[in-house]
C-alpha cells in the first residue's frame, strides 16, 4: 500500500479525530494505526499504541500536505482488460439468439393464435 508508515489524521462520523501511523488497510476501507491520538468532541486526548478503524465510521481522512498527490494517484500496474467474445455459441451476455432460435423455445411464427389465417376461405 502507498500510505503505509503515513501519519493521518481520521475523522469519525462521530466527531472523534485519531491521528496515528497507518499500518495497514484492507478491502472493507478498515485502517489499522499504530501511536494514535484519540480526541473526541468533549474530553481530552487520549494516546494509544494501537487500534483499528472500522471503515463504515470514517467521515475523511486528512492525508500530510507534503504527501506527493500526483504519483499516489497512478496505478503501479495497469489493470488487465476483461477479454470479451468467445467462443460461438457461448451462453451468457445480452442479446442474440441463445440455444433455442430466440422465441423462448415455443416454435411457430404467430403471435396468440386463434385469428383467421391468412390466405384461407
Amino acid at each position: 500500500m502507498k500510505l503505509s508508515h503515513e501519519t493521518v489524521s481520521i475523522e469519525l462520523k462521530n466527531g472523534t479525530t485519531a491521528t496515528g501511523t497507518i499500518m495497514g488497510v484492507d478491502i472493507a476501507m478498515n485502517i489499522h494505526l499504530r501511536s494514535v491520538k484519540i480526541t473526541t468532541k468533549l474530553g481530552e486526548p487520549v494516546h494509544m499504541d494501537a487500534i483499528s478503524i472500522r471503515g463504515n465510521n470514517i467521515r475523511y481522512i486528512i492525508l500530510p500536505d507534503a504527501l506527493p498527490l500526483d504519483t499516489l494517484l497512478l496505478d503501479e500496474e495497469p489493470k488487465k482488460k476483461a477479454r470479451r467474445g468467445g467462443a460461438a455459441g457461448a451462453r451468457g451476455g445480452r442479446g442474440g439468439r441463445g440455444i433455442r432460435g430466440g422465441r423462448g423455445g415455443r416454435g411457430g411464427r404467430g403471435g396468440m393464435g386463434g385469428g383467421p389465417r391468412r390466405g384461407t376461405r
